[in-house]
C-alpha cells in the first residue's frame, strides 16, 4: 500500500492544550484521568468514539487553511460543481447532486498551492503527500530523514521536519547546480532515478511540511 501523508486538523483558538493532550490519549501515550470529586459528580471515561468526536470539534480542518472553496458557501465551489455535473452521463436530478456535495471543499481551487502537492496520493484527498515516493531518495538524504515520514507529527514536529529537509536538499542543490528546483512546482522531465527527480522530491516535501507546520497542522502517517 505504501505510505501516505495525511494533513491532521490543527487547534482552534483556546483549546491548544486540550487538542494536544487528546491527541496523547488517542494515541495511547498518556491516560485520561478524573479525579475524585469528577467521580461524585458522575464523570466517566471516555471511549475513544467519545475522544475522537471532542477531537475533531475543536479542529479547523487542513481544508480551511489551503483556502480551498466549499460548495453551499463560495461562488467559485459553486461554478465547478455544476461544471461537474454538466460531465455525467447519467444526470441524477440536480438537486440531489448538489446536496450530496454541499460542504465539499474543492482542493483544485485552493489558494496556498504549496499545500497541494503534485505527488499527491491517488486514493486521498489531493492535499494528501505520497510519502512512497520519498523512498527513492534514500541515497540521496539518507534512511534516517526518510524513516521519519513514517511518524505521525504534530504541528511544531511537522515543521522542524520540514525545516531539516529544505536544509538537505538546499545543501545538495547548491553543490550540484540545482537550485532552481527549490521554485519549480513541476517535477523535472528526467527519468526518476535522476539526482534531479530526487531532490525535486525532497524539496515538494519539504514546503508542504513547512506549510503545514507553519500552519499549525500535523500529519498522519497512514501505510
Amino acid at each position: 500500500m505504501g505510505l501516505d501523508m495525511i494533513p491532521l486538523g490543527k487547534p482552534k483558538p483556546g483549546f491548544e492544550k486540550r487538542f494536544d493532550r487528546l491527541y496523547r490519549i488517542i494515541q495511547g501515550k498518556e491516560k485520561q484521568e478524573i479525579s475524585f470529586f469528577e467521580k461524585l459528580k458522575g464523570k466517566k471515561i471516555k471511549s475513544k468514539d467519545e475522544l475522537l468526536e471532542e477531537w475533531f470539534s475543536i479542529q479547523i480542518q487542513p481544508y480551511e487553511t489551503i483556502k480551498a472553496p466549499k460548495v453551499g458557501r463560495d461562488k467559485e465551489a459553486d461554478e465547478w460543481i455544476k461544471n461537474e455535473y454538466e460531465k455525467l452521463e447519467d444526470k441524477p436530478p440536480f438537486d440531489e447532486f448538489l446536496t450530496e456535495y454541499n460542504g465539499y471543499y474543492v482542493i483544485e481551487l485552493a489558494k496556498e498551492k504549496d499545500g497541494v502537492p503534485v505527488y499527491f496520493s491517488l486514493n486521498e484527498d489531493k492535499n494528501v503527500f505520497r510519502g512512497q515516493f520519498l523512498e527513492n531518495c534514500v541515497d540521496l538524504i539518507g534512511e534516517d530523514l526518510v524513516n521519519e515520514a513514517w511518524e505521525t507529527k504534530l504541528g511544531a514536529d511537522t515543521l522542524d521536519y520540514g525545516n531539516r529537509l529544505m536544509e538537505m536538499a538546499t545543501k545538495i542543490a547548491t553543490e550540484n547546480n540545482l537550485e532552481y528546483l527549490k521554485n519549480q512546482r513541476t517535477p523535472p522531465d528526467t527519468d526518476i532515478a535522476s539526482m534531479e527527480s530526487k531532490l525535486h522530491i525532497v524539496f515538494s516535501l519539504a514546503k508542504w511540511l513547512i506549510f503545514y507546520g507553519k500552519n499549525g497542522h500535523g500529519y498522519e502517517a497512514y501505510y
